[in-house]
C-alpha cells in the first residue's frame, strides 16, 4: 500500500476505454455481428448497436487521446476497468485484444508513471456476447492481465484519513458468470477468488474508526457478494462512495434503480438470466452509495461520455468532492 504525504489531492477517474488497437480495428465493426449464428437476430444486434450502444465501437480510442490531452494537473489516477474492446471475446488472451489492453496502458502509464491505479473490468478476462453467445471468460487472459499486463487484483491507496481500494468485480462475481467458465477450468478459479476475497477481508478489518473509504469495483454485480462478507458489512457506514463502471451511462444505472429486486428470468437465455439476476440484488449495491463513472465515449443514443475529478481532503473534514467533466463526441 502507498502512503500520500497531507495535502489536498486531485484524483482523476475514467471507465470502460474499450480501446482497440490495429488488430481489433483490422477485424471490421461487424465483428460481433458475424458471431450471431441466427439470422433473426442480426438486424437486431445492428439496431441496437447503431441507436443505443456506439456506433462504431472500433473508434473510440480518440476519446482516450482527448483525456489524455486535456486533464490538468492530478495527483493520481484510477482507470476502472475494460480496456480492451475485446472482440474475439476471450479477454487479452486474444493477441489482438492483449495489443489493444497494452497500447491503452501504455499510454496512461506513459502520462502518469506509477501514479495510475489499474482495476479490472470483465473484458479483460472475456464474457459472452450479448446475442451470439460467444467467447467466455480464461484462466489464460487471467494469466495475461496480471503477469504481461501488470493489473493488480487489488490495490490500495491511503490519503490520509482516506483510503481508496481497488477490488477485482469479475473474481468476486464469478459465482453469477459461471456458465462464461469453460467447466475444466471452474476448479482453478475458486482458489483465486478465495485468495482475493481474504485480501478484502483484511483490508476492511484493518480499518482504522476514522478513516473513509473510496472503493472502486467495475461490475456491480460483485456488490452483493462483497455484502455477505461480515468484514465488508461491517465497515459499510466507512464507505463513502463506490465507484463503479460497466454501466456505460447513468440511464442504466437508473433503470437498475426502477427494476431492482424484480425475480430472476432463466427462460429467455443466458444474459437475460444473468441480467435479471443481477437486478434481482441490486438492492445491496444501494448501501455502498454507488457513483458511476460512464464510458469514456457514454453510448450511441446519448453522447454522455466524461470523466470524473475528485478532489480529497486528507483530513476527512469534508466529504470527498465530484467533478464531472463531459467529453461528447
Amino acid at each position: 500500500m502507498e502512503t500520500r504525504a497531507q495535502g489536498d489531492a486531485t484524483i482523476a477517474i475514467l471507465s470502460d476505454i474499450h480501446y482497440a488497437g490495429p488488430a481489433e480495428r483490422a477485424r471490421g465493426e461487424d465483428y460481433e455481428f458475424r458471431a450471431i449464428a441466427n439470422p433473426l437476430l442480426r438486424p437486431v444486434a445492428r439496431a441496437y448497436r447503431h441507436l443505443i450502444w456506439m456506433r462504431h465501437p472500433l473508434d473510440q480510442g480518440r476519446q482516450l487521446d482527448r483525456f489524455l490531452a486535456g486533464i490538468g494537473p492530478v495527483d493520481y489516477v484510477v482507470a476502472n476497468g475494460d480496456y480492451p474492446c475485446d472482440t474475439a471475446f476471450v479477454g487479452v488472451s486474444d493477441p489482438g485484444s492483449f495489443q489493444s489492453a497494452q497500447e491503452c496502458l501504455g499510454k496512461l502509464r506513459a502520462k502518469f508513471g506509477d501514479r495510475v491505479r489499474f482495476t479490472f473490468g470483465d473484458h479483460e478476462l472475456g464474457k459472452l456476447t450479448l446475442f451470439g453467445g460467444k467467447g467466455g471468460t480464461r484462466l489464460a487472459s487471467w494469466h495475461c492481465a496480471t503477469q504481461q499486463l501488470g493489473l493488480q487484483p487489488f490495490w490500495k491507496l491511503a490519503i490520509g484519513r482516506y483510503l481508496l481500494l481497488g477490488v477485482a468485480s469479475p473474481l468476486i462475481a464469478l459465482p453469477a458468470n459461471q456458465a462464461d467458465v469453460p467447466p475444466e477450468e471452474w476448479p482453478e478459479w475458486q482458489p483465486l477468488r478465495e485468495a482475493h476475497l481474504v485480501e478484502i477481508r483484511a483490508a476492511f478489518d484493518a480499518l482504522q474508526p476514522d478513516q473513509r473509504v473510496l472503493l472502486f469495483c467495475h461490475d456491480p454485480t460483485a456488490l452483493p457478494f462483497l455484502w455477505r462478507e461480515e468484514a465488508v458489512r461491517r465497515r459499510l457506514l466507512q464507505v463513502e462512495q463506490t465507484i463503479i463502471g460497466h454501466l456505460h451511462t447513468r440511464l442504466i444505472l437508473w433503470k437498475s434503480r426502477v427494476l431492482s429486486g424484480i425475480p430472476p428470468i432463466r427462460f429467455l437465455g443466458r444474459n437475460v438470466s444473468r441480467f435479471s439476476s443481477a437486478l434481482h440484488e441490486a438492492h445491496r449495491w444501494w448501501p455502498f452509495r454507488v457513483r458511476l463513472c460512464p464510458a469514456l465515449s457514454g453510448t450511441e443514443l446519448l453522447n454522455d461520455g466524461g470523466y470524473y475529478t475528485v478532489k480529497i481532503d486528507p483530513m476527512a473534514n469534508q466529504p470527498a468532492r465530484f467533478t464531472f467533466h463531459p467529453l461528447p463526441r
